[in-house]
């Protein structure tokens, strides 16, 4: 196994970011219950890139597929956008919000807590659903995932379970490795308690 990867989860990479992303949002208040769902949007839509992880205990409770918005690549997303209207994925931290049941079915909306980067998650309706194009089974016959207008998609037969764990006001934080954002993110630079 490479050393970027931990044993049941993300890239060292992504994992320590998230986790550092999620302590200033604790310490700022935001989070609820210590739950922190990590998205490796480094990862090709492929492979299983989400995972709900009990802060706590370190235990991975779920290890999914995730799909990304259209306008953010193919296989690989690559791009990434705050904009209306982009159909692409958003990075950084959010927190989660109340279920609905939707265009999509069952689905959960998600706050973007960095101004610039996701803070227009709302108003673009951006939120976890299920979908069709979000399984392993679509990923064989096409060789990638299908994509959603920006939204973090799941295949449906798991969709539910994921939402109910995450719902809430729990972490979710989508990682790529985007110097600049790295760079400037107010969740992970190093600033946190002296806002």
């Amino acid at each position: 196994m490479p050393e970027s990867k931990r044993p049941d989860g993300p890239s060292v990479e992504a994992f320590e970011a998230a986790r550092r992303a999620y302590d200033c949002g604790k310490t700022r208040g935001y989070f609820d219950k210590p739950i922190l769902t990590v998205i490796d949007y480094s990862l090709p839509s492929t492979e299983r890139r989400l995972w709900v992880i009990d802060v706590d205990s370190g235990e991975t409770l779920f290890h999914e597929l995730v799909a990304h918005g259209r306008g953010s690549g193919d296989n690989f997303a690559v791009l990434f956008s705050n904009i209306e209207g982009s159909k692409q994925s958003s990075l950084g931290l959010f927190r989660t919000g109340e279920t609905y049941e939707g265009k999509h079915g069952y689905s959960m909306r998600l706050s973007g807590l960095e101004a610039g980067v996701n803070d227009r998650a709302a108003d673009r309706a951006i939120v976890v659903h299920g979908a069709d194009y979000a399984t392993p089974e679509f990923a064989q016959q096409n060789g990638r995932l299908g994509r959603s207008w920006g939204c973090p998609a799941l295949a449906p037969g798991v969709h539910q379970r994921v939402i109910d764990t995450i719902k809430g006001g729990t972490a979710l934080f989508a990682y790529y490795p985007d110097d600049t954002w790295l760079d400037r993110s107010q969740f992970l630079d190093g600033q946190c308690g002296l806002r």
